[in-house]
């Protein structure tokens, strides 16, 4: 059974968004395009409290896009986005969600970032999608969304790490930065992903 996991298509990571993904809207279309020709379609979504450490406004002195040690691990300091209840953390109005049979919300703690969809940064957190998947009866994940080198790429690599294949649509991701993508995609086919378009799902 495979299954479609969009990442974080929301308001804020779209070009106009406080943390927006250079061209980001460009993947609605091919989403909404691919969503009917899988079993199983999930949706991600960031949802931060207002005081959370990953935001740069919340450490005197620190800039967007700096790097500290959050708890022992490093972190890139965002500008506040995704915040819960604010129209920045919706969906973007584009995306059809009829498809999406469940939401799985991430980055709740306010102590730790989580890019991927399974787990926090930490490895601590859970989400439960995994359970989910397993119940399901998935047994290859498809990802796409935003960006792609970070919530997508974690995503996928988390998806490999929990016993399941999978699949990165190139053209339905967008990354906030292009070398750490190619760095991203290499990785990932190394562990055993795979890369497809969209135009190969038949």
């Amino acid at each position: 059974m495979k299954t479609l996991i969009i990442g974080d298509v929301q308001n804020d990571f779209i070009p106009g968004g406080s943390l927006a993904v250079p061209e980001g809207d460009a993947i609605i279309e091919v989403i909404n395009k691919i969503s009917g020709k899988f079993d199983l379609v999930v949706a991600i979504q960031d949802w931060h409290p207002p005081g959370h450490k990953s935001f740069a406004s919340n450490h005197k002195g620190r800039r967007p896009f700096e790097t500290m040690d959050l708890n022992g691990i490093p972190q890139t300091l965002w500008p506040d986005h995704c915040v819960q209840g604010t129209s920045g953390a919706d969906f973007h109005p584009g995306l059809d969600l009829r498809p999406v049979e469940a939401i799985f919300r991430k980055g709740v703690d306010p102590e730790t970032d989580s890019y991927s969809a399974f787990y926090d940064n930490h490895h601590l957190r859970s989400t439960g999608l995994s359970g989910y998947l397993r119940e399901k009866g998935v047994t290859e994940v498809h990802g796409c969304g935003l960006a792609g080198d970070i919530c997508v790429y974690y995503t996928l690599k988390d998806a490999l790490k929990s016993g399941f294949s999978a699949v990165l649509i190139a053209d339905a991701a967008r990354p906030l930065d292009e070398e750490n993508y190619k760095a991203a995609q290499s990785e990932l086919l190394r562990n055993g992903g795979r890369i497809l378009l969209s135009a190969d799902l038949g």
